[in-house]
Order: structure tokens, then sequence, then C-alpha cells
């Protein structure tokens, strides 16, 4: 049985386990140290930036790009939505979602990096597990939704195309493709796949094109197809914010108002995070204070590798998508931390002997929540007690897990590898909306703090550039 919260849940907490001790840790005085120059960096972010990138003003070469744009977005949106509702772009995403719901019962997205990463995270957040296998009626009438695009493998491509019935005469399914240039290699590949498909299950003219709805930039490759295509319905990747940051654009609206999911909670954690971060003193301050952590861990640590434990399965696509948004925005200049995201109970049994006695060149977050969704499963009793478990069969998984966080943290206390801990009152909407913002905003900072731009990702156009070489012969 499935429980739901009452309005919205608390907001999310960062503590700090043992991680300011002075022995294996940072010490609370390099730790307030920090404090000043973090509150600097907060108006410089929060503030000075935003402000620069919205004034349109010649941006100074150091900073370029900037990608502010993020930070505002969710008051933006919310504000759109409350004075102007269905016509507001947050309204028409909403209508686009219905729409779908009554004509298909699967949808494709397609993108790659942050086009889907954050969609993916929502959905195996905040749906029921196997979302997929649901009937209609336990989907409440909202579609199947599969991601492609985000690689050039080509059984997983024909093994989806071949799920969805290529040699159908009657398509069930429609296509949300996300690039802001519509130019990403894989992206683009897989939109030709699966526009030929519903082609050749007999959708031409206006019936193929309100099959395929495009998440674009003003301009570009994807936005001149959209044109030829004639889709009816569109939807912009703001300017002034980048692929990882766009989770809370239609980006990540789109896919998650297909969902059902509740984008107005999410926008609304985002901007109470918001608020928290420009307003709160570092002491209370969970970005500021996460910065802080991860940054004194590698300077006086050596901790160079970034594990996000997160002790749900459902937010393993959450860490992920942590890992890029780590990876680009600080993987500079042979700079920035090395992310890796870790399932608990499930990486116990690979990942934690490393943990445990390997090098001590890692930081550990442990991500957990406090409230499951569902009603507590206990052991049971099957009659043999061959297994010896009889003795727990009043206990619940959620008696287990809890007993499997404490006994994991006081591990690797005693192992001197500290860590701190990123409370979530409940898996919803809002909290995601919550984490999200944190974790971008936190990046951001720490991107200035370690004197290097968070935005941009140019190492990557690398491989884009050899890749066309080799193709083009």
């Amino acid at each position: 049985m499935t429980r739901h919260s009452r309005g919205r849940p608390a907001p999310i907490q960062l503590e700090f386990d043992d991680v300011l001790s002075a022995e294996g840790g940072v010490g609370r005085d390099a730790f307030e140290s920090l404090f000043p120059r973090l509150m600097a960096l907060r108006d410089e972010v929060g503030r000075v930036d935003v402000e620069l990138w919205q004034s349109g003003a010649e941006i100074p070469a150091e900073k370029q790009p900037l990608d502010a744009g993020f930070i505002p977005l969710p008051e933006t949106i919310l504000g759109e939505y409350r004075s102007q509702r269905d016509s507001s772009e947050l309204g028409r995403i909403l209508q686009v979602a219905s729409q779908l719901s009554e004509m298909v019962d699967r949808v494709v997205v397609l993108g790659i990096g942050g086009s889907y990463m954050g969609a993916r995270a929502l959905m195996d957040a905040c749906c029921p597990p196997y979302y997929n296998e649901l009937s209609p009626g336990e989907r409440a009438g909202r579609p199947k939704l599969y991601f492609e695009g985000n690689n050039v493998d080509n059984d997983a491509t024909a093994g989806l195309l071949h799920l969805l019935g290529d040699d159908n005469r009657n398509p069930d399914w429609a296509i949300v493709v996300i690039s802001k240039s519509g130019g990403t290699m894989e992206t683009a590949v897989a939109l030709r796949q699966f526009v030929r498909a519903l082609q050749e299950a007999g959708l031409s003219g206006s019936a193929l094109a309100e099959r395929v709805i495009p998440v674009t930039g003003a301009s570009g490759k994807l936005a001149d197809l959209a044109t030829s295509l004639g889709c009816p319905e569109r939807f912009r990747v703001p300017e002034g914010v980048g692929g990882r940051f766009s989770v809370l654009s239609p980006v990540g609206l789109l896919p998650a108002a297909i969902l059902g999911l509740d984008v107005v909670a999410l926008l609304e954690g985002a901007a109470a995070m918001n608020q928290r971060f420009l307003q709160a003193d570092p002491e209370d301050n969970p970005v500021l204070q996460y910065v802080a952590l991860g940054h004194l861990m590698e300077q006086l640590r050596g901790a160079t590798i970034r594990v996000t434990n997160v002790w749900s399965k459902a937010l393993e696509s959450l860490g992920l998508w942590y890992d890029q948004l780590l990876a680009e925005s600080l993987g500079k200049q042979e700079l920035g931390a090395t992310p890796l995201t870790a399932v608990n109970t499930r990486d116990l049994h690979s990942r934690a002997q490393q943990h445990q006695e390997g090098r001590l060149d890692k930081f550990h977050t442990h991500v957990v929540v406090e409230n499951w969704r569902t009603d507590p499963l206990p052991v049971g009793v099957i009659g043999p007690n061959d297994d010896q478990l009889d003795a727990l069969a009043e206990v619940t998984l959620p008696e287990i897990m809890a007993a499997a966080i404490e006994g994991t943290r006081q591990a690797y206390r005693d192992a001197g590898r500290p860590g701190c801990v990123l409370r979530l009152p409940e898996i919803h909407e809002y909290t995601m909306g919550q984490v999200f913002q944190f974790w971008m905003l936190a990046t951001v900072v720490e991107g200035r703090l370690l004197g290097i731009n968070p935005y941009g990702q140019p190492g990557v156009e690398a491989y884009k550039r050899n890749m066309k070489r080799v193709l083009e012969g």
C-alpha cells in the first residue's frame, strides 16, 4: 500500500557526521574560517552573476560562458504560471502532457546527458517501481516512458524499436526529442530512426508531426527540422541554461508532466532552496556547508573522489545525474573531484571493501530517506527456519535498512573515513526540487572557489570533432 504525504515535506537537512573532527576530517576551525569567502561567493553566484546575465550586458571573458539562468528559473516559471495559467509555458507543458496521455500509451524521450538524466532521475524517484510494467489504470492513464538517443548502441535501439512495434500500422507511441542545437550525433541519429519507424507505421503529414514534440533552442538543426516536419508543439531550452543545469526547465518538466508528476511542487522545492541559499547564514546554509566540506576534504585530506551513497534504489539515477553535474562542471584545468555513485545496501557487497580499507581518497555523502512511501514489509515466517531468521520475523525492511546505514557510517567513522548525511524527509517532487537546486548551486559555488568556470564543457567537444572527422573519412 502506497502512503502519500499531506502538504509539502519538510526541508532536506545536511548533517556532518564526524567530518568536522580534527582527526581524519577537516576540523571546525578550518570549516568556519572558510565562511567569509563562501559568503562573498554566494553574493557573486546568486546575485552578481544573475544580474549580469539578466542585464544583457557584455559578459567578461573570464566568465564566458555564464549560464546563470538556472538560478532564478523556478521562480520565473512559477510566477508566469500563477499569473497566466494555461497560456504560460508551464500551462502549455501540462496541456501537451494531457494530450499525449489521451493520444498514446508510450512516449520515447530522445536526449543525452543533461537532456535526459534529470528526467530519468525524476521518473525513477517519483514514479512507482517498475512503472512501465504497470497497467494503464495503475499508471493513472499516463504513458509509459522510455529513454533513447543517449548512446549509439545498435542492439538497444533495435530492441526498443521492436518493442514499440516498428511494423505496427496503428502506433500508440510518440517522441519527445530534447536537444538545444539538434547537432548532437547520438540524439540526431536516434530521431531519424524513430521518426522513420513512425513513417513506416503509416504516419505522415500532420499525423506524424503531432507525434514529435521537440524541446530545443530558438534556432538550430532541431528547430529547423521541427519546422520542416510541421510540429505543432515545441518548447524552448532557455537561453543561459546549460544542459546539465536544465532539469527545472521544459527539458525535465515536460517528461515529468507526461508521467503525471507534481511539477509545481518540484519548482516550489527548488525555489525554497534558492531562498535558503540566498538568505541563511553559513551555520544554517546547506549549500555553503556542503561546498566547504567537499573542498576542505579535498584540500586537506586528499579526498579527490566524491562518493554519493544513495540508500534507495529509487535514487540511483539522481546520483548519476549529480555525477554528470560535478564531472562536467569542475573537471577542468586538472582540477575537480571525481564523482562516484553507490547504491546501498546493494553496493556494500561490491564497493564497500575498497571504501572501508582502500586508499584514503574519498569523501562520502550518504543520501538517506527518512520515510518510505509504502507500508513496511516484515521479514515474516514461512514455516521452515533453516535460514534462522524467525527471530527477526517481525523486523521490517526499513528497520534493516536503518541498521545498515548506522552500521556502515560507524564502520567508516572507526576507519577514519568521515562523511556527511543528506537527509531527505521522503521521496517527493518537492524534495527532488530541493536536491536538484542544492547540488547545482553548490557545484557553481565550488567552481568559483576553485577559480574555474563551472559552466561550459570544452573537453566534451573534442570527442565530437574527432568522431565527425573519422566518420567523414
